[in-house]
């Protein structure tokens, strides 16, 4: 993209009344979210130091770190491709594509007679970055997005717009108009209905699709685990549905143990979403029984950073903060950029991996730091946005200055060369601030000054003097009052604001507090009394028909119980590994029958957990021999929900929209 195309996309975008106010709510609601979530962690100061450290870490060892892991997974089943670049990696999901064809017409297949595969694809920014959807599509391949914004943005032929929320420049309304044309519903405004339209159109897609597509969130090292998360149940759907599942991972999204996935997994949702964790923490370490894996590793240029200035861009996480923090971005949405990966590390990163000409978008920043206060792993945002506008973008064969007109480089050059001698520079503002430009005279619009940012006036008087005679008047500060100073302009960091010591508070309370924030619900019920309490329980809701897995069948009475995926039960009973107090989530395993479908496919899931089974934090449940043995398992942390629409908080999507744990009294 030139810088041309770049500014006439400014223009549009600020002249857009509806994008500027979809951007404006979602800016406002992601902020306070995400300071409401971190005001639980008093620490975050000290776990995003650790998170930098240890990113950095697997950075610079990355080749050991990616041998280890890639014997890890191969040894857990599933089967490893390297891709250098987009084109290797399509290649790769092509040749998967092709292998799946012959095997679904040699068998008996419930679309046998159809002839186009195909993909249930949950959301990935890799996907996105090797433009699979489009390739596949020219090899007559079905791929349907299932998350609600990529779904919605997939129907209207566009990127998404945010890399946690594809669907931010959108309001009801567009949606509305949206499914009334492509899905032929009556015209409605109405969230809840909108989604419960896109839940029913997608079911048929899980149950049918031939192959899943998801992305990676965290690959661990030492177990060879893939972790992916989500909120609205599809990635669940994509990865344990079908009978061959692909993932797609850049290299660097590693960490080297359980206990530091659990570090950025109390960092990514509170960053992200505004969550202390996300309602769908998938572990993936094998192949279920009836299915294949396969796990696409891509380079495309994270090399080529590593060695680089901006080497310290592959420790984002992609969460998104910095997006819903920038003034730039939030003015502008993330089609300005015309990049897959928009805001400030979407200017860092793009003339790499995408393309060299993406470079110009470094130009799109103020400066003004508030990517690197918000980020949580404490990328220097700035610094590296300042080395590609010097040129230093690996890929990038221009000179420094990118995306800049000749007059504004020369105009640049003659201030810093006046900026260098101090008597110069003061004697420069002092005249220009005798003399300021006149409001008739214009910056030119080229030199991208005048119509998206002011061109500031010269101060009369420079800073250096006012300070000089404030000083005289009022007598320097002491080395007491500068202290105080220092503490008083001192900004508060999430998880800083009215910091108190905590309250100690037992596990099953707190557990119960934690799950009820997120529209669970607990019911306690002695051992005795499960079997009468869950027959009462389908007895008022109407159910006759429910689905169980090995470790709750035994306790389910007044209903039949059944082991196929039947899309017409309407609910779902399992036992659970254990409880995280924390958090309010519960973590079930493969393992024990239908443990994975029978948390997923109903409209209603009912755990069973025992008390003796809580611990109190995500990281003593991840390090449980359990999670690392099972083929799969998932964190759950209340019932399946999304904000994609208007960031209104709608609760049951493609997963289960009620849960309830019965926690049980030994």
């Amino acid at each position: 993209m030139n810088t041309k195309i770049f500014r006439s996309r400014i223009r549009n975008s600020l002249s857009n009344e509806n994008l500027q106010g979809a951007l404006d709510a979602n800016a406002e609601r992601r902020v306070k979210g995400r300071l409401a979530a971190f005001s639980s962690i008093p620490d975050y100061q000290e776990r995003r130091a650790r998170a930098h450290a240890i990113k950095a870490d697997v950075v610079r060892r990355l080749d050991e770190h990616l041998e280890k892991f890639i014997g890890k997974v191969q040894e857990n089943g599933i089967i490893v491709h390297r891709a250098k670049d987009a084109s290797e990696a399509v290649q790769i999901v092509l040749d998967i594509a092709e292998k799946q064809k012959a095997t679904s017409e040699n068998h008996v297949h419930p679309r046998s007679s159809e002839s186009q595969l195909l993909f249930a694809k949950s959301k990935s920014m890799v996907s996105e970055e090797i433009n699979l959807n489009h390739v596949l599509a020219g090899h007559d391949i079905n791929v349907v997005e299932t998350d609600l914004g990529e779904y919605i943005v997939q129907l209207r032929g566009e990127r998404p717009a945010h890399i946690i929320t594809p669907a931010v420049h959108l309001r009801r309304q567009d949606v509305g108009r949206l499914f009334a044309e492509k899905l032929g519903i009556p015209y409605t405004e109405d969230i809840p209905t909108l989604t419960n339209t896109a839940r029913k159109v997608l079911r048929e897609v899980f149950l049918t699709a031939d192959i899943g597509v998801s992305g990676v969130n965290f690959g661990v090292v030492e177990s060879g685990s893939l972790c992916i998360v989500t909120n609205e149940g599809n990635g669940r759907m994509c990865t344990t549905l079908p009978s061959v599942h692909i993932a797609l991972m850049g290299i660097e999204r590693l960490v080297p143990t359980m206990g530091d996935l659990a570090l950025f997994l109390s960092l990514l949702p509170r960053s992200a979403t505004g969550q202390k964790l996300s309602v769908y923490t998938s572990l993936i370490n094998s192949p279920l029984q009836y299915q294949t894996r396969h796990l696409v590793l891509l380079d495309n240029g994270r090399y080529a950073l590593r060695a680089s200035a901006l080497a310290e861009s592959l420790c984002c996480i992609r969460c998104g903060a910095c997006l819903n923090a920038c003034p730039v971005f939030r003015e502008l949405g993330g089609h300005a950029y015309g990049s897959v990966y928009p805001g400030p590390i979407g200017s860092v990163i793009s003339s790499t991996l995408i393309d060299p000409r993406f470079a110009c978008l470094s130009q799109a920043s103020s400066l003004c730091g508030a990517c690197k206060d918000i980020c949580p792993v404490d990328i220097d945002l700035p610094g590296m946005l300042l080395k590609v506008r010097a040129g230093q973008s690996p890929r990038w064969n221009g000179k420094e200055g990118v995306g800049l007109p000749s007059i504004v480089k020369l105009g640049l050059g003659f201030f810093c060369r006046v900026a260098a001698v101090p008597w110069l520079y003061t004697g420069a503002q002092q005249i220009m601030g005798l003399f300021p430009l006149p409001d008739w005279i214009r910056i030119p619009a080229f030199t991208g000054w005048g119509y998206s940012k002011d061109f500031p006036r010269p101060a009369a008087s420079p800073f250096r003097r006012r300070w000089k005679r404030v000083n005289r008047e009022e007598g320097t500060p002491t080395e007491e009052g500068k202290s105080d100073a220092k503490t008083a302009i001192k900004r508060e960091a999430p998880g800083e604001t009215g910091k108190v010591a905590p309250t100690r508070i037992e596990p099953i309370e707190r557990f119960t507090i934690e799950l009820r924030a997120v529209s669970g619900d607990v019911v306690r019920v002695s051992e005795k009394d499960v079997r009468l309490r869950l027959a009462k329980f389908f007895g008022e809701r109407g159910i006759d028909r429910v689905l169980v897995d090995d470790a709750a069948a035994g306790y389910v009475t007044g209903a039949a119980t059944a082991r196929e995926q039947d899309p017409s039960i309407r609910a779902g009973v399992t036992g659970a590994l254990c409880g995280i107090a924390e958090t309010g989530s519960v973590v079930l395993v493969s393992g024990a029958g239908q443990t994975l479908t029978a948390s997923l496919l109903p409209e209603i899931h009912i755990v069973l957990l025992k008390t003796s089974r809580l611990v109190s934090t995500v990281a003593d449940a991840l390090c449980k021999p359990e999670v690392r043995q099972a083929a799969a398992g998932v964190l759950i942390t209340g019932p399946s929900r999304t904000g994609d629409i208007e960031m209104s908080h709608t609760i049951g999507v493609h997963g289960p929209g009620e849960l309830h744990v019965f926690l049980i009294d030994e």
